[in-house]
C-alpha cells in the first residue's frame, strides 16, 4: 500500500507529534524507528480506523483508551513462522550447540518474540539436542497482545505443514507432531516447555539489560530501526553476552556497518550467526 498521504512538510510534522504523543502518554519509544516502514504502517491503520490524517490518528490514540493497543498492533511486525529459515537453526545445531553443551546451564534471548513462534523453535531444537532441561529462554517484545498469544502456544493448524517442512529441513531429530495436540483447527504446543520459557515485555529503544545470556536471537527486528537504534540494540545484545556468547540475527541483518562490527566473529556468514569476541 501506497504511503503518499504521509508525505510532505505538514505530515512529517503531523508523523513526529504523533510518534513524540505515543512516547509521552503510553510510554512506547518509536522515535528511531525507520521513516519509511512506520509510515507505511500508518498508512495501513489510517485505512484500517477511517483516519483521513495523522492528526486524527493522534487526537483517537490519546482520548480512545481502546485505540492505542489497537495501533499497536500496526506499529509492530507480528510475521513469523516456526523454523524460519530453517538452515540458521540447522548452523545452530552444528555450529553452536556443540560449545552450549559445556555450560552446566543455559539461558537465552530471544528478543521481538511476536507471537512466539521462533521461541517454540528454539525450546524444540533445545529439546532435540538434550539442552532444554538446563536452559531458560527469555521472551521478549513491547506487544502485550502479541506476548499474551506467544505464551498460549496456540497456532492455526493450517500453519502446521509449513511449520514441519522447516522443522525437518533444520536437521530434525524427532517429528514436530510429538510437540502439539490438534483440536477445533488448533495446533496447542506442549505446555510442558513453558516452564523453560519467561515471557516478558521489553522494549529495545528504551529498557536495558536484564539477565546474562549464552545465546541471543534477534531476527527481522533491526531492519525496522534506523541506525541509532540498531546500535542501541546491538550495545544490549553485546552487553547481556557472556564471553564468547553467541547472537543471531535476520537473513536481511548484518553487524557490518554497526559501532559494535569489530566486537563479534562471524560464524555462519549466510546465516548471520556472530559469536561475541574476547576483550583486547
Amino acid at each position: 500500500m501506497s504511503d503518499t498521504r504521509i508525505s510532505g512538510r505538514v505530515a512529517d510534522i503531523e508523523l513526529q507529534l504523533l510518534i513524540e504523543a505515543i512516547y509521552l502518554k503510553y510510554h512506547y519509544d518509536f522515535r528511531e524507528y525507520a521513516g519509511a516502514s512506520i509510515k507505511r504502517r500508518l498508512t495501513t491503520a489510517m485505512d484500517r480506523f477511517g483516519c483521513k490524517t495523522l492528526s486524527q490518528l493522534q487526537d483517537r490514540v490519546l482520548h480512545e483508551p481502546a485505540m492505542f493497543p489497537a495501533l499497536l498492533e500496526f506499529l509492530t511486525v507480528q510475521v513469523s513462522e516456526m523454523f524460519r529459515d530453517p538452515s540458521y537453526f540447522l548452523s545452530i545445531r552444528e555450529q553452536v550447540v556443540p560449545l552450549l553443551r559445556t555450560y552446566p546451564s543455559l539461558k537465552f534471548w530471544v528478543a521481538g518474540c511476536s507471537a512466539g513462534e521462533e521461541v517454540y523453535s528454539l525450546a524444540i531444537l533445545l529439546h532435540e539436542e538434550g539442552l532444554l532441561e538446563r536452559s531458560l529462554i527469555y521472551a521478549t517484545d513491547i506487544n502485550a497482545h502479541a506476548l499474551q498469544r506467544a505464551e498460549a502456544g496456540v497456532y492455526d493448524i493450517e500453519r502446521i505443514a509449513g511449520f514441519t517442512a522447516n522443522h525437518q529441513r533444520s536437521g530434525a531429530r524427532t517429528s514436530l507432531s510429538e510437540y502439539y495436540t490438534a483440536a477445533y483447527g488448533r495446533a496447542i504446543f506442549d505446555k510442558a516447555f513453558r516452564k523453560h520459557i519467561v515471557f516478558s515485555d521489553h522494549s529495545l529503544a528504551t529498557d536495558s539489560v536484564f539477565a546474562e545470556v549464552q545465546f541471543v536471537s534477534c531476527r527481522n527486528v533491526l531492519i525496522y530501526f534506523n541506525r541509532e537504534l540498531q546500535d542501541r540494540a546491538i550495545g544490549l545484545f553485546h552487553e547481556a553476552l557472556c564471553h564468547k556468547g553467541f547472537l543471531g540475527l535476520g537473513a536481511k541483518e548484518s553487524l557490518r556497518f554497526s559501532a559494535y562490527a569489530e566486537r563479534f566473529d562471524e560464524i555462519a556468514r549466510v546465516d548471520r550467526l556472530f559469536q561475541k569476541r574476547s576483550p583486547a
